[in-house]
């Protein structure tokens, strides 16, 4: 029995050759610590770090690469940003949709004295830039977004409510695009976005344990870091470096790691964002047909529309529990997906799935129309046999 792999929202599968090959070049022929000696292997290494920015700089538009500071993932950089970035009297906007990376630090934040408003989203995932606007208030200092859904893939318009902040240069615009870097177009200057993090396990095509956070220019003074030490840069301080990157990158990097997520963008560039997303958009088009028969015994959740949301479909089957589906989609057919409540509890929440879940189906760059065809093979058997069960 074959394997189809549908779970790339949560990481991407399988990875681009190169990006393995990237990985063991560097550990046989470099292997050192960046930036932390002189000889030749550690300037190598070094180099491979920066040519890492220069790719994630290229892709997001970034005309400085050093704005990019090189995280674990995209929930350490909103940890930076909203725990190194909010004090007690601010005033925060997010979303009903938002992933528990952002909701979990704000709400702790709450506890000591961070004013939140969680403007709230239609069933389908979908926010009115306007609500956003109504939120604002004088002492607002953040507003931050997913990018999509991780849930429904609905598509939030960061770009409008970049545009009506442009009124409000006080107030900071922080975009999670944990599930769109890489595979929705992302332009910091035209989106007008201060603070960008994103993952690099997903539609960049890296490795787990990989990520960053772009920080416009000068913000840097105004969101303190969530770790200090050695950054291999001015060693006679003991005090933390207050420039970019190194005020948010202490310890010695993940550079093998880095290595990979270099190839994994240098992959996206060169198969360019358009066709990763023509692509993933055709597949979503193809699955959301597929269920149309079927809307009888399965219930769909987000957009319905593949122009309007990411490769991210969440779905649930009358009778079943989510993980009963998920279950017998693995051990009889071989789809791997994620059934529950993705790390989202408010999003579920505002599409009516909370406590019980979903199934998700989420499709990447190196998905077939064979795949997506079995899949919908798969649950039209698994309603079949649902039907004679229940008879």
């Amino acid at each position: 029995m074959k394997t189809i792999y549908l779970d790339n929202a949560a990481t991407s599968f399988p990875k681009p050759e190169a990006m393995l090959a990237a990985m063991t070049a560097f550990q046989q022929n470099a292997g050192a610590n960046p930036g932390r000696s002189g000889h030749g292997r550690s300037i190598e290494a070094g180099r491979i770090v920066f040519e890492a920015r220069e790719a994630l700089a290229r892709l997001f538009h970034i005309e400085d690469p050093l704005r990019i500071a090189l995280t674990k993932n995209a929930t350490e950089s909103l940890n930076i940003t909203l725990q190194g970035g909010l004090r007690p009297g601010d005033h925060v906007i997010t979303s009903g949709m938002e992933h528990n990376s952002v909701m979990r630090p704000l709400r702790f934040l709450e506890t000591s004295g961070v004013e939140l408003s969680v403007v709230s989203c239609s069933p389908r995932g979908e926010l009115e830039p306007d609500d956003v606007r109504k939120a604002l208030r004088k002492n607002t200092r953040l507003v931050v977004l997913t990018h999509a859904s991780n849930v429904t893939g609905t598509i939030l318009p960061v770009e409008e409510i970049g545009a009506l902040l442009r009124d409000r240069p006080d107030v900071l615009f922080c975009v999670d695009a944990a599930q769109t870097a890489g595979a929705l177009p992302v332009d910091v200057e035209k989106m007008r976005i201060d603070l960008l993090a994103f993952t690099g396990h997903k539609s960049l095509s890296g490795p787990q344990g990989t990520g960053g956070l772009y920080i416009r220019e000068g913000l840097e003074n105004k969101i303190s870091p969530l770790m200090m030490g050695g950054t291999g840069s001015r060693s006679e301080f003991e005090q933390q470096p207050a420039f970019m990157p190194d005020r948010y990158e202490s310890g010695t990097p993940n550079t093998i790691g880095i290595a990979g997520l270099s190839a994994g963008v240098s992959f996206v560039l060169e198969q360019t964002v358009r066709k990763v997303r023509d692509r993933e958009e055709r597949l979503t088009s193809r699955f959301l047909d597929g269920l149309r028969d079927l809307r009888d015994d399965v219930i769909v959740y987000g957009p319905q529309d593949a122009s309007r949301q990411t490769a991210v479909v969440s779905f649930n089957i009358k009778g079943l529990t989510a993980s009963e589906a998920a279950s017998w989609l693995e051990e009889s057919r071989g789809i791997l997906c994620r059934p529950g409540l993705h790390c989202a509890p408010s999003a579920h929440r505002t599409i009516g799935t909370f406590p019980r879940g979903t199934i998700r189906f989420s499709f990447g760059f190196f998905n077939t129309q064979q795949d997506v065809d079995d899949a919908c093979a798969a649950l039209r058997e698994l309603v079949r046999r649902k039907g004679h069960h229940r008879s």
